[in-house]
């Protein structure tokens, strides 16, 4: 059996399995995203008044499917497929409520790490993540 992964092996020279283990553990990490720099990003869980100042006048998306505009006055259009609809954003306590009429409303905890966002409702293990960044102009 011929193994390519970036070493050369020669006829006649023996690996050890933890070697070729590692060495084939490093090459699928790196090949499926696991990156070593993006492992560093630390979030951080923001306060009341930090997330009030974080997300007033921003936009939250995807960058692609759907963008949420926190608008200064409460008010939260919400961009989802060429669809605009506006819902309300308040913050109560720690938590960050949105209603977004068709979901009704839901209070999530507020993570960041440079402009990366996420949403965590607590007791539910799929987060709303995007990034933050000045609204984009829409028609």
């Amino acid at each position: 059996m011929m193994i390519r992964s970036g070493l050369s092996f020669r006829p006649g020279c023996r690996v050890s399995a933890p070697t070729l283990m590692a060495g084939v553990g490093l090459t699928l990490g790196l090949s499926i995203g696991l990156d070593p720099a993006r492992a560093a990003d630390t979030f951080r869980q923001l306060k009341q008044r930090e997330i009030r100042t974080k997300i007033a006048g921003m936009e939250f998306t995807d960058e692609v499917h759907w963008a949420f505009v926190f608008s200064r006055d409460g008010t939260l259009p919400t961009f989802s497929m060429g669809t605009k609809r506006v819902g309300r954003w308040r913050i109560d306590r720690d938590m960050l409520c949105l209603d977004r009429s068709i979901s009704g409303l839901h209070c999530y905890e507020v993570w960041i790490s440079g402009n990366a966002l996420q949403l965590h409702e607590p007791g539910v293990e799929i987060r709303e993540e995007g990034i933050l960044q000045k609204p984009a102009v829409r028609n």
